[in-house]
């Protein structure tokens, strides 16, 4: 099995570019099985998780081809209902294809969605959504068997709590829903506004009329559309915390500064020094780190995804942070392994406490989850010594050429067998 060899302690210095979001990516590619026209994709990141994503689109019939830097998707012969459990069981975004098969083929049999074990992800919102749009449906064995046996018709909703993917996947489905769709309470994620303007090039109807608020007029026929993906928030912010935690001085280019502008005010908060530009991001030496309080939440709040990296960086703070996970439940499984590097950190129920002035040591550690695993990267490229992160196909479904990323700026880290 392939794992990372991390030798700490060099700053990092130079420019990084950002690669295309997957979280945005996951979402517009399940939407494109709306389309029985052809589709022109750009900047879509080079991760797992988006290879499985066009592995289910070509076991639902669609034909997928990769020109240059252009995928082309072609659904004009798309008419298969079945997700199965062996392309869905690594990533939770597999069940997004359930939305878009409903509306344009009025029937799907999709499997629940697997992915990280950061806690429950249930589809109970997705499903009691779906079912207001007309849908029919049981669970059996694993699998969603649905129907909208007179189509899908439009309706109010308003979700019980915000969630992303319910959000992405009632979006895609109102679009051929007959007639008026209004969801409400809705996450607005940055990647969901990326959707929602993909699915307009493509002549869908769609208008924000609130702040978490949107109206969706059905339609019956898309545009042929070409698409640029937004550049991967959570990347850039991860790298971010790298400069930061090492010392170094980076520049992170391809990103929308406004986009991640919560995580860049927390930074500057704890005494990171940040410079913004359009489409770049400036990270100065940083020499004290500052103490804070940080809960999750939906956006525009402080992501969840970055929760373990920013974790890292607090170990180095003046004195004692709290982190506060609202989002998932079991998200604190990097823990473990970085109290093994030397940190201080408790947990109490949905509440981490970072005692600060850590030096990191270096170790041989296990990756649990996508997040985690680039958190225990942060930790060993600031720590004395050789580190092994072992089970980094976690890392190879969300980060594109990591290592290549980082040796670039002056990081010592090598993939071994």
């Amino acid at each position: 099995m392939k794992k990372l060899e991390v030798f700490g302690a060099n700053k990092l210095r130079g420019q990084i570019k950002i690669s295309g979001s997957k979280n945005a990516s996951l979402p517009i590619l399940a939407a494109t099985l709306l389309s029985n026209k052809k589709v022109f994709l750009t900047n879509l990141p080079k991760v797992n998780d988006i290879e499985t994503m066009l592995l289910v689109l070509k076991s639902l019939g669609s034909f997928v081809k990769r020109y240059k830097d252009q995928l082309i998707i072609d659904n004009y012969n798309q008419k298969k209902k079945f997700a199965s459990y062996n392309l869905v069981k690594t990533m939770r975004a597999g069940i997004l294809v359930l939305g878009p098969l409903l509306a344009k083929l009025g029937e799907a049999k999709v499997s629940l969605p697997g992915g990280c074990a950061i806690g429950t992800r249930p589809i109970d919102i997705h499903l009691k959504a779906l079912s207001k749009l007309g849908v029919k449906y049981k669970i059996i064995q694993g699998y969603v068997y649905a129907k909208a046996p007179n189509g899908l018709v439009g309706a109010k909703i308003k979700f019980s709590k915000i969630s992303v993917g319910a959000t992405e996947n009632l979006i895609i489905a109102a679009c051929f829903a007959k007639g008026i769709t209004i969801l409400s309470n809705c996450a607005i994620e940055p990647e969901i506004c990326d959707l929602v303007n993909f699915l307009k090039k493509m002549g869908c109807n769609l208008k924000w009329i609130s702040k978490r608020s949107i109206k969706i007029q059905g339609v019956e026929k898309t545009n042929e559309v070409t698409y640029n993906v937004m550049a991967d928030r959570i990347e850039a912010g991860t790298y971010l915390i790298a400069g930061a935690l090492t010392g170094g001085n980076l520049k992170i280019k391809g990103i929308e500064p406004k986009i991640i502008k919560t995580e860049i005010k927390i930074l500057k908060k704890i005494g990171v020094k940040i410079k913004e530009k359009k489409n770049e991001i400036n990270i100065l030496e940083t020499k004290k780190i500052k103490n804070i309080n940080i809960k999750t939440a939906p956006y525009p709040g402080f992501p969840t995804d970055l929760q373990a990296q920013i974790m890292v960086l607090l170990c180095k703070a003046n004195k004692k942070s709290f982190i506060k996970e609202e989002i998932f439940e079991n998200r604190f499984m990097h823990v473990a392994e970085l109290n093994r590097m030397g940190a201080k950190i408790s947990i109490k129920g949905n509440k981490a406490i970072v005692e600060g002035k850590i030096k990191f040591a270096a170790a041989e550690l296990m990756a649990t989850d996508l997040r985690a695993s680039v958190s225990l990267i942060l930790a060993a490229l600031s720590a004395n010594g050789k580190s092994v992160i072992n089970r980094i196909y976690h890392l190879d479904r969300g980060y594109e050429n990591i290592e290549k990323k980082l040796k670039k700026v002056g990081a010592n880290i090598r993939r071994v067998n």
